[in-house]
């Protein structure tokens, strides 16, 4: 078990291990997450494809939905975030006792927050939808499906919370297994009910956000149910529980800093898109084709990232800073790497790659010339997701946020309106923002993370 040979104590005289150890252990974490994303990002394109069969105004609806979705999640990242760094310091400690506590607080304050969330959203969701300046047509379907999307966020905090638990004292298999439950029962419920298959009726749009519905609720099930029966690293009883104040304010005094974050990142990216449109039609479509790309190249990333914050959280909560941060090092030497080889192949296929989802010369031009910013910008973007993961995982989550502050919002908006508004550049001036923004993320992240300061912060 990974999370047995990280966390496990040490005696001051032990050998401490090595470079290729070190590898190995971080690869047995990240494998897993990389997966699991890469499931997640596999559903979400049946999903895509299946809405797509019911015409442009229900794509429109949907992708409206799943970034309203997407803010909302924010909240879910003040427990989860803040859980996973406290488990993998008592999991590095040996204190199961206290792991297995703050899996129960956060459990319980992650419904409550998304509870409160999703109120001011279901009672404004008209306005939201509207906000962005859709047909009155794709509003009403929106609506529609914002409405009974949210009704699935609790149970999405749920499970947010119990993989970010097992994540961080160690365990990346379960949430691996969940997550393939979660993304068979979404794509088998959306084909059923997006098209009334199997004697059910035909809901369309509605049909999507019921799967999504039936599978955060399906997985929430699956890992509270698993957690409870006990065989695994961390296990959840609920006799006897008194709700912690004190144990929750410490989660969500550790996560808040990423829910904003995450929230502040939402917001960029939406007035990205506004730059972009003012670049034309085929500028926008570029850039969706370039999203696709870049959330595939975000696999490794996420999974180095997840596996830098257990290791990292581990040895702190072992009073080991030193193998801490010889670790976060390690985690970072892989992903560059991976990444990096990623970057070249995409560098090299980017118009085979742009042609596989349009057949427009313009757009094709202008996707290429984002894909292949994007392929440069693999290194930069492995330092900022591997080491934002490890410092994240020793608590320290203010840091990063001050980062997208300054690379996202100064760097990249700040250059995108430039170019866009004052100097009238061309659209590939516009893509070259994000090699600023994650330039600075990454600069300023190996210096936090070179500084030590880190392992100073006390949970």
């Amino acid at each position: 078990m990974v999370a047995v040979a990280v966390g496990a104590e040490r005696t001051a005289d032990a050998r401490l291990p090595s470079r290729a150890e070190l590898r190995r252990t971080t690869w047995a974490l990240a494998w897993p997450v990389i997966f699991s994303f890469s499931i997640e990002s596999f559903v979400g394109l049946c999903d895509t494809l299946m809405v797509g069969q019911l015409g442009a105004t229900a794509v429109a609806a949907v992708g409206v939905g799943v970034q309203i979705l997407s803010a909302v999640d924010s909240a879910l990242f003040a427990a989860g975030t803040g859980a996973l760094a406290l488990v993998a310091r008592h999991v590095g400690a040996g204190d199961m006792r206290a792991a297995e506590e703050t899996l129960r607080q956060s459990i319980v304050a992650a419904v409550a927050l998304s509870a409160v969330a999703i109120i001011p959203v279901l009672v404004w969701a008209p306005g939201l939808v509207a906000a962005f300046r859709v047909d009155p047509a794709v509003v009403e379907a929106a609506t529609s499906f914002v409405r009974l999307v949210m009704i699935s966020v609790p149970a999405g905090a749920v499970l947010f919370v119990v993989v970010s638990c097992l994540r961080g004292a160690g365990d990346t298999r379960t949430p691996l297994a969940i997550g393939a439950v979660v993304g068979a029962v979404n794509v088998v419920a959306a084909w059923v009910l997006i098209f009334g298959r199997l004697g059910f009726p035909a809901l369309g749009v509605l049909g999507a956000a019921t799967a999504t519905a039936l599978a955060f609720a399906t997985g929430a099930a699956v890992g509270v149910v698993l957690l409870a029966r006990g065989g695994l690293v961390m296990r959840l009883r609920w006799r006897s529980f008194h709700f912690r104040p004190d144990v929750v304010r410490r989660v969500l005094r550790i996560g808040f800093p990423a829910a904003i974050e995450h929230l502040l990142m939402q917001l960029g990216f939406f007035l990205y898109i506004v730059f972009a449109a003012q670049h034309g039609t085929a500028a926008v479509a570029a850039y969706f084709i370039g999203v696709r790309i870049l959330a595939l190249s975000f696999l490794p990333g996420f999974g180095f990232a997840a596996a830098a914050a257990t290791i990292v959280g581990q040895n702190l909560g072992g009073g080991r800073p030193a193998e801490a941060e010889r670790s976060g090092w390690s985690a970072l030497h892989l992903s560059a790497g991976l990444m990096t080889a990623a970057g070249v192949v995409v560098f090299v296929a980017a118009r085979p790659i742009a042609r596989l989802f349009v057949d427009d010369a313009e757009v094709i031009a202008d996707a290429v010339s984002f894909i292949r910013v994007l392929a440069v910008a693999q290194p930069l973007m492995a330092i900022d997701f591997t080491l934002g993961g490890a410092l994240r995982g020793a608590g320290d989550t203010r840091f990063p946020l001050l980062t997208v502050l300054v690379g996202f919002y100064v760097c990249r908006l700040g250059f995108a309106y430039l170019v866009t508004f004052s100097l009238g550049l061309g659209v590939v001036w516009l893509w070259l923002a994000l090699i600023g923004d994650y330039a600075a993320r990454s600069a300023l992240k190996a210096r936090r993370f070179s500084s030590g300061a880190w392992k100073l912060i006390r949970l």
